[in-house]
């Protein structure tokens, strides 16, 4: 009998790491020809570092001088090469939930946190914009990372014998021409290395990973198929998340994150947003979310009785450093109306493009 592949859960993991439901997606385009990659017979087995969970997490740990990330998923995760991308020469630390990532960095067992917040195919990744805001971690940069996907198998399984392929949802979605062509069933899990993993620990014979190159290497596996992904343009951008934010400077281009609500009423989000651009300041994302500490809001109309609306918290990106007078002056102008506002960090921007 098949082995049963551990469940996605619903407000966590996402490829390389992955999210409730935003999604985030992985990357690029389809073909199944590339040569299949041979893992070496003659290495030893690979010693992983178990991921850290909620209940594991001790209080501190002061005996280190590397810098230690945390990223969610297990070795191999998009997220562990995005982390490896941000602060190179790290000690990549493995977290099984974004929660746990944020909590790492919080009590002094991880220096940063290095977690997936939108994908330019899958959008906003919804449960880590929550986690900032109920979190009181400080933005401290940005990188931006292009994925690219791998059919993987364990050694001797060709790609005409597989049935099902096993990887995060928005992987599967992502890889969707090559799997129909190949006919496989999809089974949807918590993330792509975690795929990886599942599939060399059985030794399936009849099931294959949508993951990483980098997986396939530590699990074992052979890659059946490279680049296999519908959509070359898929990028996903990751937060630097810290303990204290970093100084805002104005030597380099920053951008500026922040997070407020609003009353409700004709034309109040128009005003909000013109505070920005009356003084020529660029916004480059805008996002919604519910307010759930406070759902609703209750607001009496002289012409019927009090009206429930939905309470909405916007979290906005824009290109400017906190040390310049105009975003000072711009926030300044926003607080005069809105009803909560929150920097959430003014950190340099990811100008080196979308390299691996």
């Amino acid at each position: 009998m098949a082995a049963t592949a551990p469940s996605a859960q619903s407000a966590s993991s996402i490829p390389f790491s992955n999210s409730p439901r935003s999604g985030r997606k992985l990357m690029m385009k389809a073909s199944v020809r590339d040569e299949v990659h041979q893992p070496s017979r003659d290495c030893p087995p690979l010693s992983l570092p178990k991921p850290l969970s909620a209940a594991e997490l001790p209080d501190s740990d002061h005996h280190r001088s590397q810098l230690r990330v945390a990223y969610q998923g297990v070795p191999g995760a998009y997220s562990e090469a995005a982390a490896g991308k941000a602060y190179p020469n790290c000690e990549p630390v493995p977290c099984e939930q974004f929660e746990t990532a944020f909590a790492a960095v919080e009590r002094w067992l991880v220096d940063r946190a290095v977690l997936p917040i939108e994908n330019s195919l899958g959008g906003s990744i919804h449960r880590n914009y929550d986690l900032l805001l109920r979190h009181h971690l400080h933005i401290v940069g940005e990188v931006q990372f292009a994925v690219r996907h791998c059919l993987l198998a364990a050694p001797g399984v060709k790609l005409e014998g597989l049935k099902r392929v096993l990887s995060h949802p928005q992987a599967l979605a992502q890889c969707e021409l090559t799997l129909s062509k190949l006919g496989v069933a999809r089974e949807a899990v918590d993330d792509t290395a975690g795929a990886a993993q599942f599939v060399a620990n059985h030794n399936l014979q009849d099931t294959g990973a949508v993951a990483s190159a980098r997986a396939a290497e530590i699990y074992g596996l052979n890659v059946l198929a490279k680049d296999i992904q519908d959509c070359s343009d898929n990028v996903t951008r990751f937060l630097m998340l810290a303990r204290e934010p970093v100084i805002p400077g104005v030597d380099k281009p920053f951008k500026t994150s922040i997070v407020f609500s609003l009353e409700e009423g004709p034309g109040i989000l128009c005003k909000a947003l013109g505070v920005f651009a009356t003084r020529n300041i660029n916004l480059t994302k805008i996002e919604s979310r519910p307010w759930r500490q406070q759902p609703f809001r209750i607001s009496d109309d002289c012409n019927s009785s009090s009206q429930r609306y939905f309470n909405y918290l916007f979290y906005v990106d824009f290109e400017a450093s906190m040390a310049e007078t105009k975003a000072q002056n711009a926030l300044r102008n926003l607080e005069e109306f809105a009803t909560f506002l929150r920097v959430l960090g003014s950190y340099p921007m990811d100008v080196n493009g979308f390299g691996q």
